[in-house]
Formats: structure tokens, sequence, C-alpha cells
């Protein structure tokens, strides 16, 4: 009897969870206004686009003319090849499991000028590796203790001025649950890695950074339709991308391009831009990465175009609380990276990056990968927590919050594997 009065509570309590998770969902669900999602395969003068050709020649130019002068903004030149300085040539790492390597790559105009100081690990004895290439948030030294990494391309004794200050204040490694550097090295693949301020420092100031580097003689911002921070530090990551092309230790046609949070948002865009890339991983990037806009659910335009305006065109503000006029939505931002592979994560606990608009926008994306006899999504319903999806497109809901971990890690790697193996 004491059992099948403890088997019965579990059922109901298993019910009640299922019926709490279900409530939840439709209340979420419930604020989400009606709307119409812009046609993907349809062009701007109404041609119904059916083949990979007409996509490519037809409907993906102006979906990405869309983006780069309506959203992110566009790129106004280009800068002459920098000077790269090598650091530190390929030193053993991490108990003789890695080459490390940190480079810099220095942008001059005039009297303006941008270091980009970047580390990079390969598995040792292995040449031509595959490599994860991600921005980080606060220096290089915070992804591992490794005692050589240097802080904005100096050893500790060389530190002055603010570089000292903030290494006084934020010890090495104390950000590396985010980078599964150990993992990523015992599974055959590399990281590439900057901090994503020395491109661009992440404030609503364009007096400094790469921005000023190209300005017109009479510019002290972008024009309306210019690159905001986002496409700044996409640009990076093109530069980065050019010097790869030149190390013996890297195989360029492998290189995965990863970004969290506005990062995520980053290597969308970037991934769209630069076909270069072998495969585009965005890590919970929500409104202005890859949750619809026009579900208004979570981060919305406004949220961003009112906190954190810098990221993206002047243009973009014209949506505010106006979603449904904007020419593009974050699906067709997805389907500009095909045929190549994209993999979209989401967290439970993360409302505002909208996981489920996140999720619709990739199976939305789908269509294109059609074109390419390729599979994308095609699960009707949105999938449980802890169950990848792993297609042309991958998409997973992890359990928890706005993260980086090691589960996410894991299924980026299996991923890899899948596509560049």
């Amino acid at each position: 009897m004491r059992t099948k009065f403890i088997l019965f509570g579990l059922i109901f309590s298993l019910f009640s969870l299922t019926a709490q998770r279900t409530a939840t969902t439709i209340d979420e669900e419930s604020k989400v206004p009606k709307y119409i999602l812009p046609e993907l395969l349809k062009s701007d003068s109404g041609k119904k686009i059916e083949t990979q050709i007409e996509w490519e020649r037809i409907r993906r130019p102006e979906i990405l003319e869309h983006f780069a002068g309506q959203m992110y903004g566009k790129i106004p030149g280009t800068l002459p090849s920098p000077e790269v300085r090598i650091l530190e040539e390929g030193t053993l790492a991490i108990d003789d499991k890695a080459i490390r390597k940190q480079v810099q790559l220095a942008f001059k105009h005039e009297a303006d000028s941008i270091c980009m100081n970047i580390l990079i690990y390969t598995p040792n004895k292995k040449l031509m590796a595959p490599v994860f290439l991600g921005y980080n948030f606060a220096g290089n030294y915070l992804l591992h203790n490794d005692p050589f990494i240097l802080i904005d391309g100096k050893k500790e004794n060389e530190l002055s001025g603010d570089s000292f200050e903030k290494f006084k204040t934020q010890k090495r490694g104390e950000r590396n649950s985010r980078w599964a550097i150990e993992k990523i090295i015992e599974s055959g693949y590399g990281l590439v890695t900057l901090n994503y301020n020395d491109v661009d420092p992440d404030k609503n100031d364009f007096s400094d950074g790469i921005h000023s580097l190209l300005y017109n003689s009479y510019q002290i911002k972008p024009e309306d339709d210019q690159w905001g921070s986002i496409s700044a530090w996409a640009w990076g990551m093109s530069r980065v991308m050019d010097y790869l092309e030149t190390e013996t230790l890297i195989n360029e046609k492998k290189v995965i391009l990863f970004g969290h949070s506005r990062l995520g948002k980053t290597s969308l865009w970037a991934g769209a831009l630069d076909q270069r890339f072998s495969i585009v991983i965005s890590n919970n990037s929500g409104c202005g990465g890859a949750a619809l806009s026009r579900r208004r659910f979570g981060e919305k335009v406004s949220d961003i175009t009112t906190n954190w305006s810098h990221w993206f065109a002047k243009n973009f503000q014209k949506y505010s609380e106006n979603e449904s006029s904007l020419p593009i939505d974050q699906h067709m931002l997805i389907a500009l990276i095909a045929p190549r592979p994209v993999y979209v994560a989401s967290a439970s606990k993360d409302s505002w990056a909208d996981p489920r608009g996140e999720f619709i926008s990739a199976k939305q994306a789908s269509k294109v990968y059609k074109l390419y006899g390729m599979q994308g999504i095609e699960l009707y319903d949105y999938p449980k927590v802890n169950t990848p999806i792993h297609q042309s497109i991958g998409y997973h809901l992890r359990e928890g919050k706005h993260d980086v971990t090691v589960y996410d890690w894991t299924q980026y790697i299996k991923f890899a594997n899948m596509h560049l193996n």
C-alpha cells in the first residue's frame, strides 16, 4: 500500500510540474502579439524564389542590404593590412597538451590606431587544426589560469595605467567556466580569442576604437546607415580571419565562429557578411541576434535602442515599438549563413533572450537550406530541455540561465565533428 501511495505521489508531482510548465508557456505566449514575418523566399519586387541560384543572385543580396542599411550599419571603408607582431611564438602549454601563440594586429590611420591582441591555443602535435574563434568580454588572461597569457599584449611587470588597475581587480582564469579550453583541445580543436573591446570599446562613444580610423575628415560619429559596434566587432572577426589564413598551425577552411549574448548577435552578422567562416554559432543572442523582433518578447527593439543604441546603426531606432515595419527579421539573418552549418542555442531560464523566438527563427531559416538539398529544423513542436537538434541547422534549449556551459561546448564540438570531419 505504501508503495502505491509513493508511486501516486510521484505521478501527481510529475503531472503538476507538467501542468505548471504548460501554463507558464501558455501565459508567456499570450504576451506575444500577432505578427506576420516578412517572406524569406519572395523578392522585394514580388518574385518567388525557387532555386539556390535565385536565392544567391536575387534574394540574398536584398536581405543583406536591408540588414546593413537598416539595422547593423554599413562598414564605410577599408584599411591597409595591419602590422603583424608575434608576441609569443608557439610554446607548449596546458600540461603540454597545447601550443600557445600570441599575436598582435596593429591598425593605423593617420594619428589613430588600435591593437588587437590575439591568444591562440592549438592541440600539440596536430598540424592544421580546426579552431573555434570567438571574442571574450574582458581580457584573454581571464579565460585560463595559464600564467603566461599576456595582459593587453604585455607581461605583468610591464603593466601600467588602466591595464594595471584592471589586472589588480581581476584574477587569472576567473572566467574559465565559459571556456572549456581543455575539452576543446582534447577534442582536437584549437581556440582563437581576443577581447572585443580591443576593436571597439563597448560604450556609447564613437570617438575611439575602429570607428575613428575610418571617418571622413568632418565626421565625429557614424552616418545614420553606418556601423554600430556590432558591425565593428564583425569587421574585427574578419580581420582575424585574414590573419588565420596565413597561420600554419590552423586549418583556415575549418574556422568555427562563436559568440555569446551581444557577441552571439555579432557572430551571426559576421557570418552573414563573411562566408569564409565554416560554421557559425550563436549562444543566447536574443533580440538583434537569433530571436524574432516581431515577437516582442523579453528583450525588445525598444530596449536595445534605448539602452545599447551604439550596437546598431542609427536607422534601427526607427523600428522601436514599430517592428512590423522592418523589411527583415532574424530568421532572414540566419538564412544568410546558408549553406554553411549554423547553430542556435538557448537557455530555459533566459526569457530575456526569448528562447522560443530563437527556435522559430532557426526553423524558419530552414527554408533556404532546403534549396540546397540540406536538412534544417523540421521538428514542429518546441523541443524539450537538453534535447539537441543536429542537422545543417543545430539548436538546443539548455537547462539554466544566460551563460555558456560545458553542456553548450559539448554540443558545439559534436556539431563541428559532424560537419567538418
